[in-house]
Order: C-alpha cells, then sequence, then structure tokens
C-alpha cells in the first residue's frame, strides 16, 4: 500500500472533484446505499485507506445506523448500530467535529468489529447538510498513521457534499412514498352508495404530501359512514398515520352507530398509543334511507349544506378538540335533515385557508360556490373558485355527496 503524500489544498480540492463527479451527476439515478457505496469507493482511493463507513441518524436521533461500508462490510450485514456520543462514531455525532484517532484501543470504539478488523488508525468527520447531523462518515488503516489536516479537510468536504445528496435522496424518496401511500388510501373513486350520489377531489399541494384523507364505507346497518380528516404534519410520517388512522376509524365504526362515540375511540387509542398524533376528523353516519345525516366534529371544520332553494350554508354543529387532545372530554353528535336534491360538502383546510385573508372568507367563497346540483359539477365549481390557476399551499380534499332526487 502506496504512502499517502498529503499535498497543499490545491491537491485536496483536485481530489474533492472525484466526489463532485458524483453528486453533480451520477447521483441523480441512484438510491442512498448505492450513491454512498460509490462515495466510499472514491473515498479509499483518493486516502488510500482500508475501510471507509457512512452511518446514517435514525428519525429518533438516537442511533447511528451503519448504512455502507468497505473494507468492513459485516457492519452493515450485523445491523451494527452506535448510540449518538458513546464511542468513537458517537462522539464525532456529538462533537460535530472531526475525530482522529492515531492508536485505536478497545475503549475508544463503541462497536468491536473495529478491533476485530485490525484497525489501529481511525478519522471520522459529521455529515451535515445546512447545519443538521444526517450521520458520521470514517476511515481507517490496519497500520498506524496520522492523517494530515489536507485529509481532515478532504474528508470534510466529501461529507459536505455526500450530506446533501444523501437529505436529497432521502427527501426525493420520502415524497415519492408518501404519495404512493396517499394516493393507495384516498379512493380515487368512492364507494356506490345507495340512494347518494359522491364526487371526490384529492390536489396535492406545492409542499410535501400532507395527511388529509376521505373515506366513504357502506355500514352492516344499510348506513353509510363518511369520514374526512387532516393528520397535522406533512410527509411520509403524516401519511402512514393517516393510514392507521383510516383503518382504526372504519374498525370502529362497525362496534357504534354514534359518530361522537367513534372519533371519542379513536381519539383514545391515539393519546394512549401514539400521544405525538394530533389531527381532525369529521365522521358522519347517513341513514340507510337517507332522509337524515348524523355527524361529529374533531376540531374539523364544519361542512356545508345547500338545500334546494336555498342558499349554501355552514351546518350549525359544535367542534369538539382535535384527535389527540382529548382528555376524556365530551364529544356531541348533530342531526341534521337531507332531502332529496341535498348537497353536504365536505373538505380540508387547505380549501378555504390562505395566507393573504381569514379563513372564514375562504369559508364563505366556499358557500357561495356550493349549490343543490349534481356533485361533479358542484366540485368543479368549488375548485374553480377556490383552487383556480394557481395550485394551492396545502393539500385539498373535497367530498361531494348529493341525496338522490329519486
Amino acid at each position: 500500500m502506496s504512502k499517502p503524500s498529503g499535498g497543499t489544498l490545491v491537491d485536496v480540492l483536485r481530489r474533492l472533484e472525484n466526489i463532485r463527479a458524483i453528486t453533480d451527476e451520477s447521483f441523480v439515478d441512484m438510491d442512498v446505499d448505492k450513491f454512498l457505496d460509490t462515495l466510499l469507493e472514491r473515498v479509499q482511493q483518493v486516502l488510500d485507506v482500508d475501510t471507509a463507513v457512512v452511518l446514517l441518524l435514525d428519525r429518533q436521533a438516537q442511533y447511528l445506523v451503519a448504512t455502507v461500508a468497505r473494507g468492513i462490510e459485516e457492519e452493515v450485514a450485523q445491523a451494527s448500530h452506535v448510540p449518538v456520543g458513546e464511542g468513537f462514531a458517537g462522539r464525532v455525532a456529538a462533537e460535530r467535529r472531526p475525530v482522529s484517532l492515531p492508536h485505536v484501543t478497545a475503549d475508544e470504539v463503541y462497536n468491536p468489529l473495529l478491533v476485530q478488523r485490525g484497525l489501529r488508525s481511525l478519522l471520522g468527520v459529521p455529515l451535515l447538510a445546512s447545519g443538521t447531523l444526517v450521520g458520521v462518515l470514517h476511515v481507517g488503516t490496519v497500520r498506524e498513521r496520522r492523517f494530515t489536516s489536507e485529509e481532515v479537510e478532504f474528508l470534510q468536504l466529501a461529507a459536505g457534499q455526500a450530506a446533501m445528496a444523501v437529505q436529497s435522496l432521502h427527501n426525493r424518496a420520502e415524497r415519492a412514498g408518501a404519495r404512493e401511500l396517499q394516493r393507495s388510501l384516498v379512493p380515487s373513486v368512492p364507494s356506490s352508495v345507495p340512494g347518494i350520489e359522491v364526487s371526490a377531489r384529492y390536489r396535492p399541494g406545492k409542499a410535501d404530501v400532507g395527511g388529509d384523507w376521505y373515506d366513504v364505507f357502506a355500514l352492516p346497518s344499510g348506513e353509510t359512514g363518511v369520514v374526512m380528516g387532516d393528520v397535522v404534519g406533512h410527509g411520509l410520517p403524516a401519511a402512514v398515520v393517516m393510514g392507521r388512522m383510516r383503518s382504526v376509524l372504519r374498525a370502529y365504526s362497525l362496534d357504534s352507530d354514534d359518530p361522537a362515540e367513534v372519533l371519542g375511540k379513536l381519539d383514545r387509542k391515539f393519546r394512549h398509543f401514539e400521544p405525538e398524533v394530533t389531527a381532525t376528523a369529521l365522521y358522519a353516519v347517513c341513514d340507510a334511507t337517507p332522509d337524515r345525516v348524523r355527524l361529529s366534529s374533531a376540531g374539523h371544520l364544519p361542512p356545508i349544506l345547500a338545500v334546494p332553494g336555498r342558499s349554501a350554508q355552514t351546518v350549525d354543529m359544535k367542534s369538539d378538540v382535535l384527535i389527540g387532545l382529548g382528555e376524556d372530554v365530551a364529544r356531541h353528535t348533530a342531526v341534521i335533515d337531507f332531502p332529496p336534491g341535498a348537497v353536504l360538502c365536505l373538505y380540508t383546510d387547505g380549501l378555504v385557508e390562505r395566507r393573504d385573508s381569514e379563513i372564514d372568507s375562504g369559508i364563505s367563497r366556499l358557500c357561495d360556490s356550493v349549490y343543490a346540483g349534481p356533485p361533479e359539477a358542484v366540485g368543479a365549481a368549488v375548485m374553480s373558485a377556490l383552487v383556480g390557476r394557481l395550485p394551492a399551499e396545502d393539500d385539498v380534499a373535497l367530498l361531494v355527496l348529493r341525496r338522490s332526487l329519486s
């Protein structure tokens, strides 16, 4: 193995082009693991080291998880992880600065694999993207070696490029996963409902996918359950929670025909098992006839009702506390008449909320655009009036139900 030359800063920057070549071009077609493997191969060649490892920070920011390794692949195969603050890699993460160990001892490393591999010297740097810790990159040699300041700087520069690329790849994969999950859980065409015509619209916002969802399902009693909800948060975590909440609400709907009781059970479940989750939800049950609709709201915006011959208005009902904040408070169910030809419109706040105006103004505009007509036409009129040509900042979900005329 040749002796590393160190070199001037010019040499360091020239070497960095090996890393930039990956991040500027090839990585756009790679997943995270493939990108990191290519990166470590370049790092090994440039620094003339025996091992190179990337450990990424887990979601709870407690552990560094060995993700890709060269020269010590068993670290990944054995799912090695290091608590932040412990051992060599944990120290790099906690101090967020380069750490060099010219003489490695068992007491200085958390993972015994490093000692078993015979590593005598280590150099580690944090992966930082816009000040956020992403993980740790470290290299090692089986002979004692003191890394030069130029080599430390090179590894820092390489880690910076890697951190930005990893964050970008993770964000891209998470957005794609969230959208796919949300599409699978939000039905594109609502179920056929006896006595009711249904139309739905869902439009992702310009930001990350959120936790908006709607649902329409038949109940054993012959009644129909209708849901509109919004999990607080964005991205894949919100979409995953939304999926769980949708399934749990469906299950509780089989145990009770009272919307308030169903939402109460939903709230209790999430407060106990997932206390960090918060969401709004509106659950309605349409009679089998369906002459009436029973509704309960967990902090969700009131639906709009349009009866033939009258202007559309918000439903007069109490809005109870959000899912996740119930603390066993009483929840209420409102009952409204649903005569033939009447239209009931459920929606999420992305439809009516704008940065430059009050939400009441958006609800007023919604009332002006809802009328007792065919659901598809009503939905089109609502989207035209409130969304228009520009994409909404937030997700928009809209559900329009009309009591059949016959």
